[in-house]
């Protein structure tokens, strides 16, 4: 196995870790960095690199289970340490992600096949930064539910169709998904916990489902690669994670939305 390419998919289990559940899109970084710096298709192959980057989101993911661990013991029935008359219902999740993954079935094709460049990327982030600037700039300073125990299930609902636009790369799941819950009257922070718990099921059957198309590029030169860049991904996410539900309260949308503005201004310089 080759150090530099050990080194590379590491990097990329990073990125991913760091950018997965932040509001600024981690497929579009992962398609920046990859395009213009690592090459992972060079020394990976087109299938096998694709089928490492739904690795790596695995590695993400099991984060997110072992930070909400108790939350969703709740969920399936199985913990009851959880409040229950005040308690997120599966049910909830559930109709927050069904328009999301309805869409994503009908246009899966369409989506792989012309929104993962840069160009459609650059578009992603700025229309999703606008969208965090109009949910921070008309957002309650006093929001109606402070913790996710307290949604609707019409908020459930709306936040899961503005999920949508995420179908976009570029756009973040996570950016769409706490602007929307912001703007049906949640905090910052209960409307980020929603986000984690919704990734966990919509992200792990998309990763399950290309897994299964793909095993064949499993092969025993390819595995120490995918454990490493897994294990990275875990790893970043876990810390990002924590560190991103004590600051969202605190600083919001609008900084993530600069951010993602200020780089489709170097994108726009380095590619064009």
């Amino acid at each position: 196995m080759d150090l530099i390419e050990l080194w590379k998919v590491m990097l990329l289990g990073m990125f991913e870790g760091l950018t997965e559940f932040a509001p600024i899109s981690s497929t579009g970084h992962m398609i920046i960095v990859d395009e213009m710096w690592l090459h992972s298709r060079e020394f990976l192959g087109e299938q096998v690199a694709n089928t490492f980057k739904v690795v790596v989101q695995l590695g993400s993911i099991l984060a997110v289970v072992v930070l909400f661990r108790e939350r969703f013991a709740s969920l399936l029935g199985i913990s009851r340490k959880i409040e229950e008359r005040r308690k997120l219902k599966l049910s909830q999740v559930v109709v927050g992600l069904l328009p999301a993954v309805v869409l994503g079935l009908l246009f899966e094709d369409f989506i792989d096949t012309y929104l993962f460049t840069v160009e459609t990327v650059m578009i992603g982030l700025l229309l999703g930064a606008i969208l965090m600037i109009i949910a921070d700039t008309t957002a309650s300073k006093t929001p109606q539910v402070e913790t996710v125990d307290q949604m609707t299930y019409k908020q459930a609902l709306l936040i899961g169709l503005v999920q949508c636009f995420s179908l976009w790369p570029g756009f973040s799941r996570s950016g769409s998904t706490i602007s929307a819950g912001v703007m049906v009257g949640m905090s910052h922070r209960s409307a980020a916990d929603f986000t984690f718990i919704m990734a966990v099921p919509i992200m792990l059957g998309a990763s399950t489902l290309s897994l299964v198309n793909n095993w064949q590029y499993f092969t025993l030169d390819a595995l120490p690669l995918f454990a490493a860049g897994f294990v990275s991904a875990f790893f970043f996410a876990y810390i990002t994670i924590q560190f991103f539900l004590r600051l969202i309260n605190k600083v919001k949308l609008i900084p993530f939305a600069i951010y993602r503005i200020m780089l489709v201004g170097v994108l726009y310089l380095l590619y064009f």
